[in-house]
């Protein structure tokens, strides 16, 4: 029986929650992971926009936003509850604040020399500080929800806090020293936990480049 294929690259924050939910869900699928340089036509083919990540199920059927890969995957099994249906427009609501505004803002951040047409009268450290600090608006939201329990919606993880802390992971990573300097103990508590935890382990392993006719690679490894 064929396993769905998951087009991945290890870093990206997209293709990495849906490593997580496709790993907590216990399924088993085709991991192929891309260079971003040099991607496969096969990954064109089954997506034109070629971004990962990109699922392929036996069906035919394409998936590839990473949101609807992560639905998917915990759609035919969640074990660990993680859906939380009760909470699903809030869930819905934290992941457009964070791959809308959050996310424009931090690549802004990360890499303002893409967006020197915005910089108007400022230089690039100044332009990618105001976007830093818009930013740290969303960063203030979350801190606010986790001072009062230990995951984003209550005392159980959900799909909200794997969307969303690849990302959160990304934003501090951009200046370690200087996040780890702010007030928010709340969310460094959360994103603590999370970069320390066995669950990001699992999905960030190393993998070589993908090549046609290659022994497929079996994710998540057992």
């Amino acid at each position: 029986m064929s396993l769905p294929i998951l087009y991945s690259f290890r870093r990206c924050p997209y293709a990495m929650r849906a490593r997580l939910a496709w790993a907590a869900s216990g399924l088993q699928c085709e991991l192929r992971e891309v260079v971003l340089r040099d991607k496969p036509q096969a990954l064109r083919d089954a997506s034109p926009k070629a971004t990962v990540p990109v699922l392929v199920l036996p069906t035919g059927q394409i998936i590839d936003e990473s949101i609807d890969v992560m639905y998917w995957a915990l759609g035919q099994s969640d074990p660990e509850g993680l859906l939380q249906p009760e909470h699903e427009a809030t869930i819905r609501d934290l992941v457009r604040a964070n791959d809308g505004p959050f996310k424009k803002a931090l690549d802004r951040y990360k890499y303002p020399q893409r967006h020197e047409a915005e910089f108007g009268e400022r230089s690039a450290e100044s332009y990618a500080q105001a976007q830093r600090e818009l930013a740290m608006q969303h960063i203030a939201d979350l801190e606010a929800r986790l001072q009062s329990h230990t995951y984003l919606l209550g005392e159980r993880i959900s799909l909200a806090d794997l969307a969303l802390a690849p990302f959160v992971r990304q934003f501090a990573h951009t200046n370690d020293e200087w996040f780890a300097a702010q007030h928010i103990p709340a969310v460094q508590r959360w994103l603590a936990a999370f970069v320390a935890s066995p669950r990001l382990e699992r999905v960030m392993s190393k993998y070589e480049q993908w090549q046609e006719g290659q022994e497929p690679v079996i994710f998540p490894p057992v």
